[in-house]
């Protein structure tokens, strides 16, 4: 298939579901399928990947990935606080994810970063790089919705684990002090990294450089940081909440399980909590993270189309299936005891002030180098 065909397929897509989601399910719904669009786009053509940059800070010592992440958190957090704080945008209704810090959310975080590893990505870049033609990111998705589901169904092993209440930032400090705090640690995180990795290195990578194509990519980091920001923003905006993406994981494994007749999961612990009733009451295809996350892998297909990078779909080997498929359970149940990823849980979780998102970090960054030590032990 030419190039030239897959981004007329790819936009027909985008331009198809919007109208197609507008009919049926009213424009707000087309717009957040159009803004999982362009999140796939700016993923794709910045190759902002959270696995990645971790895998460079710890194995390289280089930061430039560490550092785009505390610009995106900065622009997040500079916009999130006040409108969380008002607890609306231009009349519409906003919410942020604050939760509890527990054993569930240490262990899943650090199975999380293993996964990230093995896997070879997080869940937005599990999803682009599916989107955008990699065969073996589609075995780690499929096994990471696996994995989601297998920890949805044996939810009454670790929901009852003990945890400190949700703890707000602004609620606890105010608004303007918990934002001034969160940026200066942001910003102290992006100058210790410079610094380490000049030491190292005796340069540091930009996170701006000239020669970036609006259109085809590549992106500087720099553009990726901003263009994920002003995305995550209208999500906020026009959702009601932040960016998500694993929450629809569980759904379409528990969907899938009732589908085949294997179990129901209407009667799952994890199913019967209020907060996720309604969305396992409805059609999955009603799910708004469902549409979002389909969009952003319509919108990497575009971005791998538009950067003449959509043709080889190389199967992977043996090997790389295995750490496919064990990287994405982690992934999975790793996603779900934490009660979200890089995305809904460090991302949205420091944007919304929330001690969670802080410390997730933490046992993250643990379990990615447990994991790059393991696959150097693999690929040895």
């Amino acid at each position: 298939m030419s190039l030239r065909v897959n981004v007329l397929l790819g936009l027909l897509l985008l331009g198809g579901g919007a109208v197609a989601l507008g009919m049926s399910q009213g424009g707000r719904v087309a717009l957040l399928w159009l803004i999982g669009a362009g999140l796939g786009v700016a993923l794709f053509h910045a190759s902002f990947g959270f696995a990645g940059a971790f895998r460079r800070l710890l194995a390289e010592g280089k930061g430039a990935g560490l550092r785009a992440q505390m610009l995106l958190l900065a622009l997040l957090v500079i916009f999130f606080l006040p409108a969380l704080d008002a607890g609306e945008v231009l009349g519409a209704p906003v919410r942020g994810f604050v939760f509890p810090v527990g054993w569930a959310l240490l262990l899943g975080a650090f199975l999380f970063g293993v996964g990230m590893q093995m896997g070879g990505g997080c869940a937005s870049g599990t999803l682009y790089t599916a989107g955008g033609g990699a065969v073996r990111m589609w075995i780690t998705l499929a096994a990471f919705v696996a994995g989601a589901t297998l920890a949805a169904w044996q939810a009454d092993l670790w929901l009852g684990w003990a945890a400190l209440p949700a703890f707000s930032l602004p609620a606890t400090l105010g608004l303007w002090p918990a934002l001034a705090l969160s940026l200066a640690v942001l910003g102290l995180v992006a100058w210790v990294s410079r610094r380490v990795e000049k030491s190292r290195h005796g340069r540091v990578e930009p996170l701006v450089w000239r020669g970036g194509d609006a259109l085809r990519g590549p992106w500087p980091l720099a553009w990726g940081a901003v263009v994920l920001a002003v995305l995550g923003i209208a999500t906020l905006v026009a959702a009601g909440r932040p960016w998500a993406i694993t929450a629809a994981f569980p759904l379409w494994g528990s969907s899938l399980v009732e589908a085949l007749g294997w179990d129901d999961p209407s009667f799952w612990t994890y199913w019967e909590d209020p907060t996720r009733v309604e969305a396992w009451l409805r059609p999955v295809w009603t799910d708004r993270i469902t549409l979002m996350n389909l969009g952003l892998m319509a919108g990497a297909f575009l971005a791998a189309g538009l950067a003449g990078r959509a043709a080889g779909w190389r199967l992977p080997r043996p090997r790389e299936v295995a750490t496919a498929i064990t990287g994405g359970l982690l992934l999975g149940v790793g996603a779900v005891l934490a009660t979200g990823c890089n995305i809904s849980a460090y991302v949205a979780g420091i944007a919304s002030g929330s001690l969670h998102g802080w410390v997730w970090i933490v046992p993250a960054l643990v379990g990615n180098w447990v994991g790059l030590k393991l696959m150097k032990f693999v690929d040895s």
